[in-house]
Parts: structure tokens; C-alpha cells; sequence
């Protein structure tokens, strides 16, 4: 029987989105399309009656911009943020900045596929030659962490991003929902799906088929012991869903010149 509710977000899109680049850890604002992605979502959880006790997000822009408008969409605004890096994106590594379809032509398709979904392959750490490194780690933000600049990832797998983000769903979030509070956490694909990971009992195989599309809230429904009682819900239009998640699993691919 259903006892909790969480809902889980992707972001809206954002520059580098539309660019198909691995953004990463690189601070984007969300794209025209983002912002409406973000403001639809709220439209859609109004009308169907959610209300939200707390949003928690990420330290990246894109994550807190799609909060506010979500929560500024259903009249909400009250509603407390709060944010944490535990939060952030997969770490890409050097592969930051990098073209998806570009990098598919050159390395082949499945190679790409392996850095973007598979669960324990950490990509090739970014270092200080990188032009992202710089603006990065030298962004007041990440002064702001629970551990000191040095020991923030260099680059991270999916089982990284999850080792990261348990100690805080533990401490900060699990607290917050076993007192019966609807939680949005308004976060990137990858600590999306890491929770996911977790909370459905995925495999380390099978994770690498689940895609998330921006802007679409994953509604999770949980037993007294935090397991889900039904299968996850994406919201909205499920023909536009399924576009959209297709759109996402062809990022990663080639694209034919002509």
C-alpha cells in the first residue's frame, strides 16, 4: 500500500542540452524551451492537485531555475529549496564540453553509449589543461560543500554518482519523507537515475536502458519502507513522453553527413 509520494525531475533543457554537448559540471542557465518545459510541469502537478512540502536541487543553476518555475507555476513559491552539490550531475570528466553525436562519428556509437550509460566505466578525469577545469573549481559554489574542494570528484561513473548521493537521500531527504512530506526533487538525468537505481532495485545491466527526458516529473510511490508499491509514473502526454525519450537515446549516435 502507498504511503509516500516522491516525485523525481530532469531539469528543463538547457543550452548545452540543445547543443547535444556534455554539460556536466559546467553552470548552464535553461534554454527558451527549458523555461517552458519547467513552467508546463508546474501547470501539469497544479492541475492535478500535487502540492509540494519541500524541493530539493542541486548547487547547478538549470536544477534551481526549473525549481522556481515549477513551484512559481503552481503558486507554491513558498515552498522551501533547498541544495546540495550531492545533488549534481554525473561529473563527465574530460569529456565535458564534448559534441555526443561528434564524439560517436570518431569513437563509434557503442564506445559513447558505455560513457554515457553504463553503470561502474568512469570517463577520463578532467585536469587543469581542461578549458572548463578553471571555471569550475574556482566557482564560490563549491566552497560551499560538506568536503573541501580537493576531494570533489574529478570525474565520476553512475555507481560514483550514487555512492555520493546516498549519504545525503539518508540523512537529509529519507527524514523528511518518512514524516509524511511530498518531496520534489528537481535534479540532472544521472542523480535522477542513480535514485532510481536505488529505489527500484535496477541492475547494474538494466540501468542503462532507463531514460529520463527533461522536464517531465517521475511520480514514485512508496511502501513504509521506502520501496515502490507500482511502477514508476511519468506525467504528461505519453506519446510526447515517449518522443522525447527517444530523442534523448539518440543523442549518443552519429549523425550522418550529407
Amino acid at each position: 500500500m502507498s504511503k509516500y509520494k516522491l516525485f523525481l525531475l530532469r531539469h528543463g533543457e538547457g543550452a548545452w542540452n540543445k547543443e547535444n554537448r556534455f554539460c556536466s559540471w559546467v553552470d548552464q542557465k535553461l534554454s527558451e524551451n527549458g523555461v517552458k518545459e519547467a513552467q508546463d510541469c508546474g501547470r501539469l502537478l497544479k492541475e492535478q492537485g500535487y502540492k509540494f512540502d519541500i524541493v530539493f536541487t542541486s548547487i547547478l543553476s538549470r536544477s534551481i531555475q526549473t525549481a522556481w518555475l515549477v513551484i512559481e507555476a503552481m503558486g507554491q513559491e513558498w515552498v522551501p529549496v533547498v541544495k546540495s552539490w550531492r545533488l549534481n550531475e554525473r561529473h563527465y570528466g574530460s569529456l565535458i564540453g564534448l559534441n555526443r553525436a561528434e564524439m560517436a562519428r570518431q569513437h563509434g556509437e557503442e564506445k559513447v553509449k558505455l560513457w554515457r550509460r553504463s553503470y561502474d566505466i568512469t570517463p577520463p578525469p578532467i585536469d587543469e589543461s581542461h578549458p572548463y577545469f578553471h571555471e569550475i573549481y574556482n566557482d564560490r559554489r563549491y566552497t560551499t560543500c560538506d568536503v573541501s574542494k580537493e576531494k570533489l570528484p574529478r570525474a565520476e561513473s553512475l555507481k560514483e554518482v550514487l555512492d555520493r548521493l546516498l549519504p545525503y537521500w539518508d540523512s537529509t531527504v529519507v527524514p523528511v519523507i518518512r514524516k509524511g512530506k511530498t518531496v520534489l526533487i528537481s535534479a540532472h538525468g544521472n542523480s535522477c537515475r542513480a535514485l532510481l537505481k536505488h529505489l527500484e532495485g535496477i541492475s547494474d545491466e538494466n540501468i542503462a536502458s532507463v531514460t529520463l527526458p527533461t522536464g517531465i516529473p517521475v511520480l514514485l510511490e512508496l511502501d513504509e519502507n521506502l520501496k515502490p508499491v507500482k511502477p514508476r509514473q511519468l506525467l504528461g502526454d505519453q506519446e510526447k513522453i515517449q518522443a522525447a525519450i527517444k530523442n534523448v537515446e539518440d543523442q549518443g549516435k552519429a549523425k550522418t553527413t550529407t
